[in-house]
């Protein structure tokens, strides 16, 4: 137990370091009327000149609200369409050294709209299902693509404080070529290199295929841009892709380094570096209790077997159960690895969901539940973090009988009902789809297991979907059309109802003007408000998930013996 947690206090502390490099870099990446100077001016105008000019969108010109969320929309319709005809006429492509046939349409649909929306759920294994085409022009292209459309919504809330009686939020391809480019490129090749000098596989010629590929790159863009889709069906627990304990140490840092980081930006482009610690400690406070009920779920004596069985462990490993999960790694390290890809919405594996304890597993799920908040997806977790922030002073406004405020702006009708559009429609998406998942004996028989642990599964599919995480209790068959389709509608649901409210949002933050601070204002760096922001972020998260996970998770904790599995 005592090695778990030095693991777990060097891995988080690496990504502490890594956030930290990346803040002043991505702090000079939003674009707002002050262009770039220096270095990094030269080389992003030469980029954007030629690229945006290709497409005949230089000189970026700012978009009103309305035009920027349709100009997102219209981006994910184009990636849906050439993303599946990459993946139906398969057969017909390049680069395809066994031979393997168009994608079925049904399984297509769900890949191409869980990539284009960047949840990354996989109703297949890639090593049998998609060529190295498909994977690197394919899915590979939308892993860039589908975070940078997601900071480029963090773009656009963080100009909601940042400018004052505007009409434009910024130009959507600008912010998109910025954050793809200039920010989620150099960081995927610098882990891809990485993980190559790790062991990790990256080929291109005749080893391409069930053995090899260009697999470090893929891993590294799925882990930066919190997309999480796994070249192999066994994803980060494949030993190509992960193939040595400080492999499995780097991918969870760098996992988690762009949310840290994005956090301490956004305190520096409002020019206050006290809101972004705060919103980075109510980070912390809403992550780390749940880690610690997850580690020590995870590295108890399994209770439920043999006393030499489920004490059965030596210096190398970390006690507990280790099935699904990897010798190589140990069970403090995967129950990290758990906790980074469920809070960020990553929905990457080191490990099998499906085989961790009752209480491993509920603190997966609340973590997905909650939505892209806790650290949350690239862009959208800070998005949507200052969504609940608007519903702390609102509420906080209630209580004192004030008009409620933050960052110098007034909240108003039109900023709360814009607000709890995108938190809510994720949840309601997630219980509809459960509801009738689990009334639907076709669609429940899809669940393996009987009882509470059934439920955790389906439960679990349409929160991943819902949420934009795509893990899964993979113990669910969703291969089936009604599965398919049904998880594609959740994801497209959840994803896009969610960054159009924000975009939203922002603009409506940005045409308003600047109030002064006054003694009853309140203050949101202190103690006080980062309680009262992760209270509300817990507060809904209960209101909508709980009863759900007392069905689940929670009766089959209460099972059996506490901390062991069914």
């Amino acid at each position: 137990m005592t090695r778990a947690w030095i693991e777990i206090a060097a891995t988080l502390a690496m990504a502490l370091v890594v956030a930290v490099a990346i803040v002043p870099w991505l702090t000079a990446l939003l674009p707002t009327e002050r262009p770039l100077h220096g270095l990094l001016g030269r080389v992003a105008g030469a980029i954007e000149r030629r690229l945006l000019g290709a497409a005949g969108a230089w000189p970026a010109r700012g978009m009103r609200p309305g035009e920027y969320a349709a100009s997102l929309v219209v981006l994910h319709a184009v990636g849906f369409v050439v993303l599946l005809g990459v993946l139906r006429l398969q057969g017909l492509l390049p680069w395809n050294p066994q031979g393997l046939p168009a994608v079925p349409w049904g399984i297509a649909v769900n890949t191409v709209v869980s990539f284009v929306t960047n949840t990354n759920w996989q109703s297949y294994a890639g090593e049998t299902t998609l060529s190295p085409f498909s994977q690197v022009f394919g899915l590979t292209v939308q892993n860039f693509i589908a975070p940078a459309m997601g900071i480029a919504t963090m773009f656009v809330v963080a100009r909601g404080f940042v400018l004052s009686g505007s009409g434009t939020v910024g130009n959507c391809w600008q912010d998109v070529v910025r954050a793809a480019v200039m920010l989620l490129l150099p960081l995927a090749v610098l882990l891809s290199a990485l993980l190559v000098r790790e062991g990790a596989a990256q080929t291109l010629g005749a080893l391409s295929g069930p053995a090899g590929g260009p697999v470090a790159s893929q891993t590294a863009i799925a882990l930066v841009g919190s997309n999480g889709g796994g070249y192999f069906n066994a994803n980060s627990a494949h030993p190509l892709a992960t193939p040595t304990p400080l492999a499995n140490a780097l991918q969870i840092a760098f996992m988690l380094a762009l949310p840290i980081a994005a956090c301490l930006a956004f305190g520096r482009w409002i020019a206050d570096r006290r809101q972004g610690r705060a919103i980075l400690l109510a980070n912390a406070l809403l992550f780390l209790p749940p880690l610690a009920l997850l580690v020590t779920a995870e590295t108890a004596p399994n209770r439920a077997l043999p006393a030499g069985i489920a004490q059965g462990h030596d210096a190398d490993h970390d006690g507990g159960s280790l099935e699904g999960k990897e010798a190589r790694f140990g069970t403090g390290a995967s129950a990290l690895f758990v906790a980074a890809a469920t809070a960020t919405s990553t929905g990457a594996v080191d490990a099998m969901h499906d085989s961790l304890s009752p209480l491993g597993g509920f603190v997966a799920l609340w973590f997905i539940s909650l939505g892209e908040v806790v650290f949350g997806g690239v862009g959208t977790g800070l998005a949507g973090l200052v969504a609940y922030a608007l519903l702390a002073v609102f509420v906080a406004g209630l209580m004192v009988g004030r008009s409620p405020e933050y960052l110098g702006k007034r909240i108003e009708a039109r900023e709360m009902k814009l607000a709890m559009l995108a938190l809510l429609v994720p949840p309601v998406t997630t219980l509809l789809g459960t509801a009738v998942a689990a009334v639907r004996p076709a669609m429940a028989a899809a669940a393996p297991n009987p009882g509470p642990h059934g439920f955790s599964e389906l439960l679990y599919a349409f929160a991943s979907a819902a949420n934009n995480n795509g893990s899964a209790f993979a113990g669910l068959d969703a291969a089936s059309l009604s599965w398919t389709l049904g998880l594609a509608a959740a994801m497209a649901a959840g994803r896009m109802a969610t960054i159009v409210c924000l975009v939203l949002l922002g603009g409506s933050l940005a045409a308003k003007r600047p109030v002064a601070v006054s003694s009853g204002t309140l203050p949101t760096h202190g103690p006080l408000f980062i309680l009262m922001l992760a209270g509300a972020v817990v507060l809904v998260g209960a209101l909508a998930f709980l009863p759900a996970l007392a069905l689940g998770p929670l009766a089959e904790a209460l099972e059996g013996p506490l901390g062991g599995t069914r």
